[in-house]
């Protein structure tokens, strides 16, 4: 079965179509993407503007007709943190499913945490032990750590890279003294649930996941994309904490020509960089493995445990 997958994140809208099965991986033979910053077009009382609002059905709407150019059977449509935590996200649903006919489905910060750990765990397996996984996204910082497929424990944080940046950043490169001042709140906004995760026991691995870790490793001398998803890429503490030093002192101009960065996220990694160092250094981490699946293949692996697919043989011929 054709399965469509729209993730309305606080970056992009992204739309994979995979052709689930039981038992089979969730690869996308295709895959769409628009870059859309809605974490960034919030104004002072926490609503997404007008501006923003359009955009977002515009986008909306070209992946529904993608997909049903596609032949998608089913779809999925759900958003995260930066329509979770806009003061006017119910008004925000119901003009998108008015225009455009598709109601999203917006997933909780422990949702979010708990589907990403369950992408995790698929992907390494049970011979890790226990996971620790992070995942910084642009509105939000989801934390998880457990030994079975759903995690002990799930927080959600909004510790996104997007909101950091326009929160705390006004000057490009950012002052000195506000990165010190937004490491200093990142800390405290980390320390309780700290505490929760060092209660639960040592981590067998530690894993990273999201567009913001993939490109920190690669900025750390990790592979690139082009290896493929089966390339081992770590990212070590000290290797972020001389990276932030480098590229906190450029401009998001420069740091667009970096490899590993696009220019729709350079002006925000330095604030992901601070929440990823801030984050290990919380846990007592030395090193993370960036794991290639995240929140959206954990959303078509539990679609896909619910029963929704067919069997791996169903339709062939004997």
């Amino acid at each position: 079965m054709r399965l469509g997958v729209l993730d309305v994140g606080s970056n992009t809208v992204h739309l994979v179509a995979v052709d689930a099965r039981s038992g089979g991986r969730p690869t996308p033979m295709s895959d769409w993407k628009q870059p859309l910053r809605l974490v960034e077009l919030l104004d002072k009382k926490g609503n997404i503007e007008d501006k923003g609002v359009d955009k977002l059905i515009d986008a909306v709407q070209e992946a529904a007709d993608l997909a049903d150019n596609l032949k998608c059977e089913a779809f999925l449509a759900f958003a995260t943190s930066a329509v979770r935590s806009a003061a006017n996200a119910e008004e925000v649903l119901e003009r998108v499913e008015k225009k455009t006919d598709v109601r999203l489905r917006v997933l909780s910060g422990e949702e979010e945490a708990r589907l990403t750990f369950l992408a995790a765990r698929r992907w390494y397996g049970w011979s890790a032990g226990r996971i620790t996984n992070l995942d910084i996204g642009g509105g939000s910082l989801e934390l998880s750590t457990g030994t079975e497929e759903s995690p002990d424990l799930a927080v959600s944080l909004d510790l996104g890279a997007g909101r950091l940046t326009h929160q705390w950043f006004d000057t490009d490169p950012p002052e000195r003294k506000k990165i010190n001042m937004l490491r200093d709140f990142i800390d405290a906004e980390l320390a309780p649930a700290a505490e929760e995760f060092k209660a639960m026991g040592q981590a067998g691995l530690a894993v990273g996941t999201s567009k913001t870790f993939r490109s920190l490793a690669r900025l750390t001398g990790a592979a690139p994309s082009s290896a493929g998803p089966h390339v081992k890429r770590t990212l070590t503490a000290a290797g972020l904490r001389q990276l932030i030093a480098f590229i906190s002192r450029m401009t998001a101009a420069d740091r667009a020509e970096l490899e590993g960065i696009n220019a729709d996220r350079s002006h925000q990694i330095v604030a992901g960089a601070l929440v990823a160092e801030a984050a290990m250094r919380a846990l007592s981490l030395d090193k993370l493995e960036i794991c290639p699946w995240a929140l959206r293949e954990g959303v078509i692996l539990k679609w896909i445990d619910q029963g929704h697919a067919p069997g791996m043989n169903e339709g062939e011929d004997d």
